[in-house]
């Protein structure tokens, strides 16, 4: 009998998940947690130029990952946003409004020097809570 939370962890077969050792979302409990989520679709980038479509394909890649544990957008209470340039911040600001709006999760949007491909605009991370015990 385990004394803490079940722990579920789900990669999705990006190119860097089992290269560099991490998960694309974790469950426990009721926490459920989503690594850096890129415009990345079959190991190349999306949208490349556009940060607002970069944004709305790496929310839903952030989203699909919590429907595999079990949370929804209505579960999200926290989003964080890396964007490359400050002039992004508005189209991304806009695109994570499209999805979470309603929601209204707390929110983080930093500016960074860079993300792991040159083409990458922005990286979205979401963390929602779900107050019912693990699946």
């Amino acid at each position: 009998m385990s004394d803490g939370p079940t722990v579920t962890r789900l990669g999705s077969g990006g190119p860097w998940e089992a290269r560099y050792g991490y998960s694309r979302v974790i469950r426990a409990g009721g926490l459920a947690i989503t690594a850096g989520c890129t415009s990345t679709v079959d190991g190349r980038v999306v949208h490349v130029g556009d940060a607002a479509a970069q944004t709305a394909q790496a929310l839903r890649i952030g989203l699909d990952a919590l429907a595999e544990v079990g949370a929804g957008p209505a579960d999200v209470v926290r989003t964080r946003m890396y964007v490359t340039d400050r002039s992004y911040a508005d189209e991304v600001g806009r695109a994570h409004n499209a999805v979470f709006g309603a929601v209204r999760p707390v929110a983080t949007m930093v500016v960074v020097a860079g993300l792991i491909d040159p083409d990458h605009l922005v990286e979205v991370e979401l963390e929602a809570y779900l107050d019912r015990l693990a699946a």
